[in-house]
């Protein structure tokens, strides 16, 4: 995680409380812990290795980025075998040894890469746009930190995670102004929520909310879009409600600014109708995606993961809501059937978006097996029957 916290008593310093090493930077939140993690924490024996290494910062993401990728590695192990990287054409890399990684879109014996392979590429690109002040060109040049350049679709899990931690480690030097640190503080953000280190995803969102509230305050798309990512970082931990107000807040602040059609309204719409869904309030969930959906298959197209997660959520809600009929579940299965294939064919089958699409499918025929019969037979708001049984029960003619 980014240093904001004490490194004796955990005591959170925000951006600029406590104290810090006069050689090495590490913080602290007074003398006593100083004194404290000198003399007992062992931190004479390292202070100059991280001063050596860029200061407390940078030695804290050399070294997490260094497990990021071992474990990048490991998950890919069976998937990489007997592969070699599309970038040096080695199966282990020749200076950190590390094993091959992909877990994007590509099949067969495509995308195969080291984690360090992948983020050398990208910082040469970017360093290339900035030395010849192509903005528009870095800011494409970027996507390299999270996307596969063969297949274009982003990378997931452990593998975000350790690009994540290379793209901090990478800028993390920086001026704090520096606009290419602000995006890798949210690369880093992306990773540990993709890999579920939700805890360490939290305090990063919201360090990247202090930092943009003190360098842009006029800035209201990246307040918005920090916003948003702290939204997640609340529902991944367990808080719904403050997630979902801060979602809804997103959703009208992106809906006043850009209008309706613009792609970050319908990623805040979209993100809002789950915030709802989450709360169990399915019929406003449902009344917001069916007014957005239709905006998100003409500006993005049907094949658009935004567009997909909304067909996907509207499903959910039509199955999930206590009030649903036996047509609402059909029609959940239908739709859902219908987004499996076109999610498969888009994303490939090891997708987490396909596979949670495939619980999905198979939940609602779970449901429409289990259920069918009682729906048919009692319809919401017509319990006549079961009265009936009831009152037969009580009266000892039931057979």
């Amino acid at each position: 995680m980014i240093l904001t916290q004490c490194a004796v008593c955990a005591t959170e310093l925000g951006l600029s409380l406590g104290k810090k090493c006069g050689r090495c930077s590490t913080r602290y939140c007074g003398p006593e812990c100083q004194v404290q993690h000198w003399k007992e924490g062992g931190h004479d024996n390292i202070c100059k290795k991280i001063k050596k290494a860029g200061g407390a910062e940078q030695y804290n993401a050399n070294t997490k980025y260094t497990e990021a990728v071992a474990v990048a590695a490991k998950a890919c192990a069976e998937d990489t075998k007997g592969q070699t990287c599309y970038i040096c054409t080695q199966a282990v890399h020749w200076k950190t040894k590390e094993g091959l990684v992909r877990m994007c879109a590509c099949r067969g014996t495509a995308g195969f890469a080291h984690v360090s392979c992948l983020a050398e590429q990208a910082k040469i690109l970017v360093e290339e746009a900035e030395e010849n002040n192509l903005d528009i060109k870095r800011k494409v040049q970027l996507n390299r930190w999270h996307s596969c350049s063969l297949c274009e679709q982003k990378y997931h899990g452990v593998v975000r995670c350790a690009l994540g931690w290379a793209c901090w480690k990478t800028y993390a030097g920086r001026p704090e102004t520096d606009s290419t640190r602000l995006y890798a503080i949210n690369q880093l953000g992306n990773g540990l929520s993709s890999a579920d280190h939700n805890e360490d995803a939290l305090s990063v969102r919201e360090t990247q909310l202090a930092l943009v509230r003190h360098l842009c305050p006029t800035d209201e798309e990246s307040m918005l879009t920090t916003q948003s990512n702290l939204a997640i970082a609340y529902k991944k931990v367990g808080r719904l409600d403050q997630a979902t107000r801060t979602r809804g807040g997103v959703y009208f602040g992106h809906l006043k600014l850009s209008g309706k059609e613009h792609k970050s309204t319908l990623i805040a719409a979209s993100n809002y109708a789950s915030g709802l869904m989450d709360l169990q309030h399915f019929e406003q969930a449902k009344s917001l995606l069916h007014k957005t959906m239709p905006v998100a298959r003409r500006v993005l197209g049907e094949s658009h993961a935004l567009t997909l997660g909304m067909r996907r959520n509207y499903a959910r809600a039509l199955r999930k809501d206590p009030a649903a009929t036996l047509d609402d579940v059909r029609e959940a299965v239908t739709r859902l059937e219908d987004l499996e294939r076109t999610a498969r064919r888009v994303l490939g089958g090891t997708n987490p978006f396909v596979m949670g699409v495939e619980h999905e499918v198979e939940a609602s025929r779970a449901a429409l097996r289990r259920d069918g019969y009682w729906r048919e037979e009692t319809a919401p708001g017509d319990v006549s029957s079961l009265r009936e049984a009831m009152e037969a029960m009580m009266s000892g003619d039931a057979k």
